[in-house]
C-alpha cells in the first residue's frame, strides 16, 4: 500500500510539473474529416484563438479515413501530454456502434475536454431538382422508392447519422452514399450525382446564399439563425426528427488533469471572445461548453441514442 501511495503521489507530482510548462512546445489538433468541413472550420477556428492566448501554434492535421476512427485510435495510443488533441463530432458518438473493432474503447481509452460546437444540419439538394420543401422530397422519393440517393461526409458521421433518422422518420427508400468528408458530399450534390445531404450549416451556408444549393429543413429544434425562413424538419412534418451536431476537443484518458483543465479553460476563454462569437455566428455555428465530467456524460448518452437508431436502421460499416 505504502509503495502504492509513493507512486500515486509521483504520477500527480509529475502531471502537475507537466502542467505548470504547459504547453511549451506547439500542439496537434487532429480532425478526421476533410479541410472545409465543420469539425475542421471549428477545430482551425477555435484553434487560432486558443494559439495566440497560450503562445504557440496550434497545428491541424487532417486524418480521414473510416467514419474518424483511424484519427480517434491515432489519439487514443498517442502520448497522453496534452499535445495531441483530437477534435471529433457526434460521429464519435456512434462509430462503438458501428465499428466492431474500433482499436480503442471509447470511454476508457479517450476523455472529454469540452464541447466546442452545436451545429445545424441543413438538408440541401440541388435546386435544378424542383423540390421546394422537405415534403417535395419526400413524395418524390416515396413514388420512386429505390431510384435516389444521399450523401454523408463518411460512414460514422454525425451527416450519416442525421440522414438515417430522416430516413427512418420518414419512412422512404433510398441508398446512402458516404464520402470522405462535408465538401466532396456537398460537390456531388450540386453535381447531380447525389440527391441530398443533411451539411453542417456552417460548410453549406455560402453555397445556399449563391444559390448553388436549395435548403429544405434544418435539424435542430428551433430555426438557424442565420436561415429563418428555412424550417425545422419538426415543422416540416417529421416530429421525431431533430438532430444537433456538435464538435468536441478529446485527449487519451491518461493526460493529467491539470492539463485538461488548462485546455478546458483555454477553450471556453477563446469561444468568450468577442471576435471568436462574431466568426461562430456567421458560420452558423453556436459556442456550447461542458465541463470535462459533463461532457464524458453525455458522450455516453449519445452512445446509448445512436446504439438504438444504428439498431433500427440496420447499419452496418461498408
Amino acid at each position: 500500500m505504502k509503495r502504492l501511495s509513493i507512486a500515486a503521489a509521483a504520477l500527480l507530482l509529475a502531471g502537475s510539473v507537466l502542467a505548470q510548462g504547459y504547453p511549451a512546445k506547439p500542439i496537434k489538433f487532429v480532425v478526421p474529416f476533410s479541410a472545409g468541413s465543420a469539425t475542421d472550420i471549428v477545430a482551425r477556428t477555435v484553434g487560432e484563438a486558443m494559439g495566440k492566448s497560450l503562445g504557440q501554434t496550434i497545428l491541424v492535421d487532417n486524418k480521414l479515413g473510416a467514419g474518424g476512427t483511424i484519427a480517434t485510435a491515432q489519439v487514443a495510443k498517442s502520448e497522453p501530454d496534452g499535445y495531441t488533441v483530437l477534435i471529433h463530432s457526434s460521429g464519435h458518438a456512434l462509430n462503438p456502434s458501428l465499428y466492431p473493432n474500433l482499436g480503442y474503447d471509447t470511454l476508457k481509452d479517450l476523455t472529454g475536454v469540452t464541447t466546442l460546437a452545436a451545429i445545424p444540419n441543413v438538408l440541401v439538394v440541388n435546386p435544378s431538382k424542383g423540390w421546394k420543401t422537405q415534403a417535395d422530397l419526400i413524395a418524390a422519393v416515396k413514388a420512386q422508392p429505390g431510384k435516389y440517393n444521399y450523401a454523408s461526409a463518411g460512414i460514422g458521421s454525425g451527416t450519416h447519422l442525421n440522414a438515417e433518422i430522416f430516413r427512418l422518420q420518414s419512412d422512404i427508400d433510398a441508398l446512402h452514399v458516404p464520402y470522405k468528408g462535408t465538401p466532396d458530399a456537398m460537390t456531388n450534390v450540386i453535381g447531380g450525382a447525389n440527391d441530398w445531404f443533411f451539411a453542417p450549416l456552417a460548410s453549406a451556408l455560402p453555397l445556399i446564399r449563391d444559390g448553388r444549393l436549395q435548403a429544405l429543413s434544418v435539424s435542430t429544434k428551433t430555426r438557424a439563425s442565420n436561415l429563418p425562413q428555412v424550417p425545422t424538419s419538426i415543422e416540416a412534418g417529421l416530429p421525431d426528427s431533430d438532430y444537433t451536431l456538435w464538435v468536441g476537443m478529446i485527449v487519451p484518458s491518461a493526460t493529467p488533469a491539470a492539463v485538461v483543465k488548462k485546455l478546458h479553460d483555454e477553450a471556453l476563454k477563446a469561444l468568450a471572445t468577442p471576435e471568436l462569437k462574431e466568426r461562430m455566428a456567421k458560420l452558423g455555428a453556436d459556442p456550447f461548453t461542458m465541463s470535462p465530467d459533463a461532457f464524458n456524460a453525455y458522450i455516453k448518452s449519445e452512445m446509448d441514442v445512436a446504439a438504438r437508431i444504428v439498431k433500427a436502421a440496420n447499419l452496418k460499416a461498408q
